[in-house]
């Protein structure tokens, strides 16, 4: 075996992060699905040292060389060493990178994973310049729930979630984009899909990651103010709706904390009760004011549909109130292609050809928008 040196991860200078960062980054946190790591390096090894913790949603990573997907593993609390390449050509750069799979777990305050450093023999070389950023916000669909497993698998369990096999990676990888992602199964943009209207995504947006709760996950600085200025995206992708959409179908739910029980209501003839639908629209307008004044000339498109499409029309109703109050027009809604039986996987979610479906018309629309 070659003789590896030991580097830790602040004195790595040749690096890509993707990911929102806060303060803390060494050891760096990975705190949403497709955060991570990539370096380019020469020598025949390369091994990367983390620390991982939870409580019961053990988290799961995966690495890819050369742009080709390697593996992914789940990994138990505690320090970890793991493989990236061994015994390859010394003198040949490769090309690696090492990411979260699981979302951030608003319901697991100890999980996190803590890149520390990596082993090799080589050198690090210049890495991948990019050229656009990509933010995507988004519900269990853009935490890749689904992606893996058997459509008959029906548990909701970490294994199943992924940022490799994701429309959004593969959105960024077929723009040559960086990208950050911000999402949370179950919630929407004015409450989950059970109508508990504490789980709504603007809630945590100005947060480094407010879904990642508890002082362990605090002592990283989850819940410090994200600077913004530090990262501004040239495209954000919003796919939420349809857990908004869900908890018109689901019974009344009482929360002890606010006292009050909360129910988004239909009429007799199944169409949307106005006044629970306008608690959908005005929400979706205080979000697109809210990305507006952190993402100065990003364009929005709030691409919504791979899970049934109830929430259309008032989707593109919030879009155009937004547009008229605020004058702003770098905003569109964008239609995705609804899942099929063929295209299902696990836990009634999209599957790994929906998510390429998906990222192929949105490809192509990004690519028009960016070129007008």
């Amino acid at each position: 075996m070659a003789e590896l040196r030991f580097v830790p991860i602040s004195e790595v200078s040749n690096i890509n992060i993707f990911g929102r960062l806060g303060k803390v980054r060494d050891p760096l946190p990975l705190l949403f699905n497709g955060s991570a790591v990539e370096v380019v390096v020469t020598g025949s090894d390369l091994w990367i040292d983390f620390e991982t913790d939870n409580d019961f949603h053990e988290p799961w990573v995966a690495y890819e060389l050369n742009g080709a997907f390697m593996g992914r593993q789940m990994v138990l609390a505690g320090e970890h060493s793991i493989c990236l390449f061994r015994n390859m050509e010394p003198g040949t750069p490769k090309r690696v990178r090492f990411y979260r799979e699981l979302q951030a777990m608003s319901e697991d305050d100890k999980c996190k994973v803590l890149v520390k450093g990596f082993r090799l023999d080589g050198e690090f070389m210049e890495v991948p310049k990019y050229d656009l950023k990509i933010e995507f916000i988004g519900d269990s669909i853009t935490s890749g729930e689904g992606s893996y497993g058997a459509v008959s698998d029906v548990d909701w369990l970490a294994m199943y979630m992924s940022a490799s096999v994701n429309y959004a990676t593969m959105t960024a990888k077929a723009l040559n984009a960086d990208y950050h992602i911000v999402s949370q199964g179950g919630w929407g943009v004015y409450c989950g899909w059970d109508n508990d209207v504490r789980h709504n995504i603007p809630s945590i947006y100005e947060k480094v990651c407010g879904l990642a709760m508890g002082p362990s996950n605090e002592a990283i600085g989850t819940q410090e103010p994200y600077d913004f200025d530090s990262w501004q995206p040239d495209v954000i992708v919003v796919n939420l709706g349809t857990n908004d959409a869900s908890a018109f179908e689901q019974p009344p739910l009482y929360i002890d904390e606010l006292g009050a029980t909360f129910k988004q209501r239909k009429n007799e003839d199944g169409s949307y009760n106005r006044e629970d639908e306008l608690k959908v629209v005005n929400a979706a307008i205080a979000f697109l004011e809210m990305l507006r004044k952190h993402n100065h000339h990003a364009h929005i498109i709030w691409a919504y549909g791979m899970l049934g499409s109830n929430l259309n029309l008032t989707l593109t109703e919030a879009i155009n109130k937004y547009r008229e109050k605020s004058g702003d027009n770098n905003v569109s809604f964008f239609q995705l292609p609804n899942t099929t039986m063929r295209t299902f996987g696990a836990h009634m979610h999209p599957g790994a050809q929906a998510h390429a479906e998906a990222s192929e018309v949105l490809t192509y629309y990004i690519k028009e928008i960016l070129n007008r």
